[in-house]
């Protein structure tokens, strides 16, 4: 729980012929992360799965398409018969299919005909809407004639007195019919004949000519009515396609074929994913990958039961320069997923690496309690997680915890929904005592970061990184530096004056950084060398002091939290009653929702930047075992 599960590399080596069995088996095992095979290509030239694998994908793509087209979800989970499947049921399988496609892509181009026609249709309609305050054929408007000059078109409301006396002295008129508050719709007319003068006037005027598509004939209410006709049509049409397309299934048991055909091809899955991964020479084939330590003597008890003698696996332990490789197999209560999500936001732990889940989990709820407390507000957060657990899922136990949280330091300050003396605080008031809240928190944030150095010195002794984890500034040389950082600020607040050895623990300490920068930097010149190091030490002290300071703002948003809460009452009390609970609930709301956002938020970023930056690397693979395809569980 506190550290991914101890993993083995395996490679098995056995008949081609056995192959498809011995995939469908480790699918079914569920505990196998495939990896490309160690042995080289000269011993083992061959691909011996590639022609399965191309014929799986090209028969996989074509079930996806024909599934979705008649909106058919195939079961997590079915009862099957662990048997492979042969290439020759895989091609008799891919050619049904293909022939299935065919008709269903004649049936998805005539069904996005129809759409098209709609969405031009709808798309005519609101364009229609510009000329709705005109009684006029269109078609006029679209048509040249060799005595009557007639144009629609736009232009600035500014330009509409100086445009009409214009036109008028060309013998031209403008009609107005539809306007808004800078632009006006216009119709002119004029004799033919005129037509650079008339050029010259729209363009002084900023005019832009209105098209009017070729399919508006007659007027704006006779081309509505029939665009609204051939609307209702369409839809019709549409309709009628679509139940079509979903009673087709029920037609010759073709909704049970295809889920055969996903049954075999979940079968048919493992294989075609290790084509890609497994080598061979003659008749025989070779695959490897990880597994879990603890399910090496179920392995080999499945492989003896099916294949006899007719196998070879060897196993080894992970390479100390192959942990980045090895993949990180995490198991995790149903209570801690939530927390895991987070965690996993971040990245994945390396093999070895300790775990943060747990750990993030109690600091994350306890830090957001001690920002956010309140009874009345963390039970209503923990009643929302219970009340909307089918919504929120998994997250729902990460509501429950911080809302339980919320009302325990609620409790300790005595706070609900605001009202400061319903209750007697068990602990202290925020605001009765702001420098112990304050100091509360950095002590908060001492034994945070102390804890954190402490995981990356384990960490890097388990990468094989001693020196790092010896003498870096995040090391055994860092956490010295900060504890005499801390030990000389004591002692300078309580007595002021600092004694010799804290002194000479940071001394020490960057003396070590120093030594440790020089020497990882020999290559470059001595001035440089000097520089890097004297930055490392100084940025090393600058760290650890704004990242304790850093946890103040878990004084600071429970001193916010009262303080919000009094500026509430502050405003009810100058209100009548009425008006007085109305800002008291409004209020709480408003300091609920955002409030409680914002403090979410904040304990995230404590934990990431200033716990998970320290000791976590988060660049770790995921183990991800082969598994039938569609996540179907054979049995059997």
């Amino acid at each position: 729980m506190f550290k991914p599960l101890s993993m083995q590399r395996i490679e098995l080596s056995l008949l081609k012929e056995d192959a498809p069995h011995a995939a469908l088996l480790l699918a079914n095992y569920g505990s196998f992360d495939p990896e490309i095979s160690e042995i080289l290509p000269e011993q083992f030239p061959e691909l011996p799965g590639e022609a399965y694998r191309l014929e799986y994908s090209e028969t996989r793509t074509h079930l996806d398409k024909i599934l979705a087209h008649y909106e058919i979800d195939v079961p997590e989970t079915v009862d099957a018969p662990m048997q492979t499947v042969t290439p020759q049921q895989l091609t008799e399988t891919g050619v049904w299919l293909k022939s299935v496609w065919g008709k269903c892509s004649e049936v998805q181009e005539g069904i996005h005909r129809l759409s098209e026609e709609h969405r031009h249709a709808s798309q005519l309609l609101r364009a229609l809407e510009q000329f709705s305050d005109i009684n006029i054929d269109l078609t006029l408007l679209q048509k040249k004639s060799s005595l009557l000059d007639v144009r629609i078109g736009t232009l600035p409301r500014t330009n509409i007195r100086r445009f009409e006396e214009a036109l008028a002295l060309a013998g031209f008129i403008a009609i107005e019919f539809s306007t808004s508050e800078e632009q006006i719709n216009v119709v002119i007319a004029g004799p033919a004949g005129q037509t650079q003068e008339i050029e010259r006037i729209l363009q002084a005027a900023g005019w832009r000519t209105m098209e009017i598509p070729a399919e508006f004939h007659g007027s704006p209410d006779e081309v509505r009515r029939e665009l609204s006709e051939n609307l209702a049509r369409l839809s019709e049409q549409q309709a009628q396609e679509n139940a079509r397309r979903l009673a087709e299934p029920s037609k010759e048991n073709l909704r049970e074929r295809l889920l055969d055909a996903a049954h075999i091809l979940s079968r048919a899955a493992p294989y075609a994913e290790l084509a890609g991964l497994m080598r061979g020479r003659g008749a025989l084939a070779s695959m490897s990958g990880w597994i879990p330590v603890k399910q090496l003597p179920q392995l080999k008890k499945m492989l003896a039961t099916s294949f006899g003698d007719r196998f070879v696996l060897l196993v080894r332990d992970p390479r100390a320069d192959e942990r980045l490789r090895v993949p990180s197999a995490i198991q995790h209560p149903g209570w801690l997923q939530p927390f895991a999500s987070l965690v996993l936001n971040y990245g994945v732990p390396r093999y070895g690496e300790i775990d943060p889940t747990i750990l993030f989990a109690i600091t994350f709820v306890l830090m957001f309690g001690m920002m956010f407390g309140d009874v009345g507000h963390g039970a209503t957060i923990a009643f929302a997680g219970i009340m909307l657990r089918r919504r929120l899922g998994q997250y729902s136990t990460l509501a429950i915890t911080i809302g339980l949280s919320s009302t325990v330091f609620g409790l300790l300050y005595g706070s609900v929904f605001g009202f400061e003396h319903l209750l007697p605080a068990l602990w202290i008031s925020p605001l009765s005592d702001p420098m112990r809240m304050l100091g509360v928190a950095l002590a908060w944030g001492v034994a945070f970061i102390l804890l954190s150095g402490m995981l990356t010195i384990r960490n890097r002794i388990a990468d094989g990184r001693m020196r790092e984890a010896l003498l870096d500034s995040h090391g055994a040389a860092g956490l010295l530096l900060y504890l005499g950082l801390l030990s000389a600020g004591w002692q300078y607040a309580d007595s002021g004056r600092t004694g010799m050895a804290p002194l000479l623990a940071v001394c020490a300490a960057l003396a070590i950084m120093f030594v440790h920068s020089w020497q990882q930097n020999r290559e470059l010149a001595t001035g440089e060398r000097l520089l890097i190091a004297a930055i490392e030490g100084y940025e090393a002290s600058m760290t650890y002091i704004s990242n304790t300071l850093s946890f103040l703002r878990l004084a600071a948003f429970s001193l916010n939290h009262v303080a919000l809460s009094v500026a509430v009452f502050t405003v009810a009390n100058m209100l009548q009653s009425t008006g007085y609970w109305v800002t008291v609930v409004l209020g709480n709301i408003f300091i609920l929702g955002l409030e409680g956002a914002i403090v979410g938020i904040q304990t995230l970023r404590l934990e990431y930047y200033e716990g998970f930056s320290r000791f976590f690397g988060g660049d770790g693979r995921k183990f991800r075992p082969l598994r039938l395809g569609n996540k179907l569980v054979a049995s059997g």
